[in-house]
């Protein structure tokens, strides 16, 4: 019998980190059967973490030897009805060999810390429809929400819509 593999560690995403987060959602991409869709660079996800001002958040999974194993990449959101933020989570990911670690409970769990810290009421990702994990998210207590459609505006139709515009403001503006 195989002895079961140390617990990962969690801690906040690190620049030295992203080649490994940038592979892994590749891996991630490769995994959902699309991985002509993902571009992600290294700049790009180095941009976006550690400018700032980061709009993006990460942690990631590490093993004893310190090397990222898994990763969660959020940011917040906002709940009218709640009236406080919440964490979006963009991408879960557990490499195959480090699965049954602990590592994808240990990167929620580390999510969930935080909200309940900040006051945020709310943790939320999508999942596609045919992966397995739905079965560690319901034994965790997460609820699939049937009643809400997503929707996406991309491409030519982002586009199109966007020239309907009169006046282009800043965020928040």
């Amino acid at each position: 019998m195989t002895p079961p593999l140390p617990a990962p560690t969690i801690r906040p995403a690190r620049p030295e980190d992203v080649p490994a987060v940038v592979a892994m959602v590749h891996e991630l991409a490769d995994y959902e059967r699309a991985p002509e869709q993902c571009h992600l660079t290294e700049e790009q996800l180095t941009a976006a973490l550690f400018a700032p001002a980061p709009a993006l958040f990460g942690h990631v999974a590490v093993d004893q030897a310190d090397q990222p194993i898994g990763f969660a990449l959020w940011f917040l959101n906002f709940s009218t009805w709640e009236g406080v933020h919440g964490i979006y989570l963009e991408d879960l990911f557990v490499r195959p060999a480090a699965r049954g670690t602990g590592a994808g409970r240990l990167l929620l769990a580390t999510l969930a810390a935080i909200c309940v810290e900040r006051g945020y009421r709310r943790l939320e990702w999508w999942m596609i429809n045919w992966n397995p994990a739905a079965r560690f998210y319901a034994a965790i207590g997460a609820a699939p929400m049937d009643e809400w459609v997503p929707y996406r505006l991309a491409g030519t139709a982002l586009h199109d819509l966007a020239a309907q515009a009169t006046a282009v403001t800043s965020p928040g503006g």
